[in-house]
């Protein structure tokens, strides 16, 4: 459960720079601009994103306007898995993982 993201990861023609198109809006209409973890300062969409993207590991620095997510890596191969990462970003109810229901929920 939670709300499916879909992902679209595009090659850029600078070396390092990969940019995913999602179908959910992750900013307002600013630019979100990231680059390092002390930069993330709060917890909005993009801030999780962020915060998601530093801690895979490989990143220098994250760019976001909308729904469109600027990543630039600082080695070959860093982007392997961050599709995945960004499409899970709010799945909360995986296989194997126990749906909390609040007591006298349904009575």
């Amino acid at each position: 459960m939670g709300q499916p993201v879909t992902v679209i990861e595009k090659s850029s023609s600078h070396p390092g720079v990969v940019r995913y198109e999602t179908n959910r809006v992750l900013t307002g209409m600013g630019h979100e601009v990231f680059r390092s973890p002390d930069d993330v300062k709060a917890d909005r969409p993009a801030d999780r994103v962020a915060r998601a993207l530093f801690e895979h590991g490989g990143v220098e620095a994250v760019h976001l306007n909308g729904n469109v997510l600027t990543v630039h890596f600082d080695h070959a191969g860093a982007s392997e898995g961050v599709k995945e990462l960004i499409e899970d970003l709010y799945t909360f109810y995986r296989e194997g993982v126990e749906v909390v229901v609040p007591e006298g929920f349904g009575d």
